[in-house]
């Protein structure tokens, strides 16, 4: 039995001339995914005209595409730049652990935001009522302690057994991968793994599909024609953010069970889905926003002028 506490990665097997453009993609692509995550934070952060409902639960959001970035990219740049294929089991599990939590929480809270949409739109007359401050805190705290716990026993399960391989297929660690390593029986954490992300899949997709079937709905039947259009123009983008992460989540999810699927093919969806969403997240849900639009531009003004001033 092979316990090794080093792990192997298959690596991108970059030609020397790929290195320097890869690793140019990966950084900017992080420092892309942390500016505008954290221009979101703090913009939201620091305007107490921002501390309403909708954007307190949209705070979490970057938070949450933070966290999966982070776990992400240090060890993707590390890796291009030292063409190291190494990584400790522990440091394994910590970024597998972090990425299925950014996962999960993706769905969850964007399920939330999905329902302060639809109180919102179908009921503007009991929204201040419905959506107080208490009720808040109970919804960001069901969505962060429901990912949480989802996936902590999903590790629990895995740290349990015994591993006599250390190669792993992907270039970054997650749960079918660090389960591949295992040669003891893992029934019983597949039949886990497939019922969370059954559970998380049918909240998800049920909460949204409902939300926003009922916003359509109110939406046609309202007689001012700029409130219509603007409620369609919201739920448009917050759908199509929605089912892209769907669609890339389920293919991942789905892939590493049929093994008649590309292994590169499977690496590039499994890095879109934590590429693509933290980077479209911030503009769809932040930049779109009214709101939020002006306070950044407000922010940068503020920040800008003085260093004009310095310099002129």
């Amino acid at each position: 039995m092979n316990t090794s506490s080093v792990l192997h990665f298959s690596g991108f097997n970059l030609s020397a001339e790929s290195v320097v453009p890869a690793f140019l993609f990966a950084t900017l692509s992080y420092m892309v995914i942390l500016f505008c995550n954290l221009t979101l934070i703090l913009t939201i952060v620091l305007n107490k005209s921002l501390h309403q409902p909708m954007h307190l639960i949209l705070l979490n959001l970057p938070i949450n595409d933070l966290i999966g970035s982070s776990a992400l990219f240090p060890q993707l740049i590390k890796e291009i730049l030292t063409n190291s294929r190494k990584i400790q089991y522990s440091a394994c599990v910590t970024q597998a652990f972090f990425i299925h939590v950014y996962a999960a929480g993706t769905v969850f809270h964007l399920s939330a935001m999905a329902y302060d949409r639809f109180v919102a739109i179908c009921y503007p007359l009991r929204y201040n009522t419905v959506m107080t401050n208490a009720h808040i805190m109970k919804l960001i705290t069901l969505v962060w302690s429901s990912s949480l716990v989802l996936i902590s026993v999903l590790f629990i399960l895995l740290l349990r057994l015994d591993r006599c391989r250390s190669e792993m297929s992907n270039p970054y660690c997650d749960n079918p991968n660090l389960l591949s390593l295992v040669c003891g029986d893992t029934t019983i954490n597949n039949i886990y793994g497939l019922c969370i992300s059954a559970l998380s899949q049918l909240v998800a997709n049920g909460t949204v599909l409902y939300t926003y079937l009922r916003v359509l709905i109110a939406c046609f039947r309202s007689k001012r024609s700029d409130t219509r259009a603007k409620a369609l123009q919201t739920c448009a983008t917050h759908l199509v953010v929605f089912l892209l992460l769907e669609c890339l989540g389920l293919f991942t999810i789905i892939s590493h069970r049929l093994h008649n699927i590309s292994p590169h093919l499977r690496r590039f969806m499994g890095l879109s889905t934590l590429i693509f969403p933290p980077t479209l997240n911030p503009i769809i849900y932040g930049l779109k926003t009214k709101e939020i639009r002006e306070k950044i531009l407000q922010l940068f003004r503020i920040r800008v002028h003085p260093l004009k001033t310095m310099f002129s």
